[in-house]
């Protein structure tokens, strides 16, 4: 089974062994004649002089298998016929509801209130778990891995997805009930794909929804807030913070209003990474059932985008 790497060449280190151990009967490589392979791991980056990767000579391709949970930057492609299929990760969902937890405990215990100044603050005392209310918005992998990281701590969780479809042991809301979702939403964690109808999701009609002094922890991706409408309902404290990770623009430029507002944490899109040594082994499977003519795992719906 020949495989072609389609991701940038400082990659390939950390990739090609975890990939040949997981699959030691591919032949991996980074070139040669796009007519003579089997499937391609790709990853956004690729090529490297900023155009957009050609599919069309990957005539023998059965299977196109992303590195990323994220396939925004390839699922738009038009030369792209292949089955493209979508990374999911135990390593990054792990990581995902590690992030998500910390930075819920974090807003849940007011853990910013605490300055250390002399101030004797015996006021400020946080609900248990049970009585705080935590929203998740979307609930795939990453969303199910959060809701029950959270939900083994005691703390009142519900997803809302656009499908609503149920979840073992979380409430559900589907998409007509995202006000619902919102108006309890004491913390909101947003865990949702780049796709048309999650652009702007969160603008200055449904951040007023949110109860005052929320919390939002944005890990998804950085189209689903209006950043203009999030500035102005922070200055009037719905939400109280923001945790960003992901943003429209990245690196987020030195001069952008978040990072001097009080109400926001950035961190640098470091929430949850791809790891080779959890996720090679899914590749792997995905090869085989590739090359058996087997039903492929995660699958991309192109009509929804991911």
């Amino acid at each position: 089974m020949r495989v072609f790497f389609a991701a940038r060449a400082g990659l390939w280190d950390a990739w090609a062994p975890a990939l040949r151990a997981a699959c030691p009967e591919i032949e991996l490589t980074r070139t040669g004649d796009p007519a003579s392979f089997d499937a391609l791991i790709y990853a956004p980056g690729f090529p490297e002089d900023g155009s957009e990767l050609d599919f069309t000579p990957f005539i023998r391709a059965r299977l196109v298998q992303s590195l990323w949970a994220g396939v925004e930057r390839i699922v738009t492609n038009p030369t792209l016929t292949q089955p493209l299929c979508r990374m999911v990760d135990p390593g990054l969902a792990r990581g995902m509801a590690e992030y998500c937890t910390g930075w819920a405990m974090r807003a849940h215990l007011g853990m910013d209130a605490y300055a250390q100044d002399g101030t004797w603050r015996h006021g400020a005392v946080p609900p248990l778990a049970a009585n705080r209310r935590i929203t998740i918005l979307g609930m795939g992998e990453l969303g199910r891995a959060c809701a029950t990281a959270l939900t083994g701590l005691g703390f009142d969780v519900t997803g809302w997805s656009q499908s609503g479809r149920p979840v073992a042991g979380i409430p559900t809301l589907p998409g007509p009930a995202l006000h619902q979702a919102l108006a309890r939403a004491e913390i909101l964690i947003c865990l949702l794909p780049d796709t048309a109808q999650t652009q702007d999701l969160l603008n200055a009609d449904t951040l007023a929804l949110l109860p005052p002094g929320a919390t939002i922890i944005n890990a998804g991706r950085g189209t689903l807030i209006d950043e203009t409408a999030l500035i102005a309902a922070l200055d009037k404290g719905r939400p109280a913070h923001a945790v960003l990770d992901v943003f429209r623009h990245e690196p987020l430029p030195p001069d952008h209003p978040f990072w001097r507002h009080p109400g926001v944490t950035v961190t640098p899109h470091i929430a949850a990474e791809t790891r080779p040594t959890t996720a090679a082994p899914v590749a792997a499977e995905n090869l085989r059932r590739a090359m058996r003519g087997e039903p492929l795992l995660y699958l991309v719906d192109r009509s929804r985008g991911y």
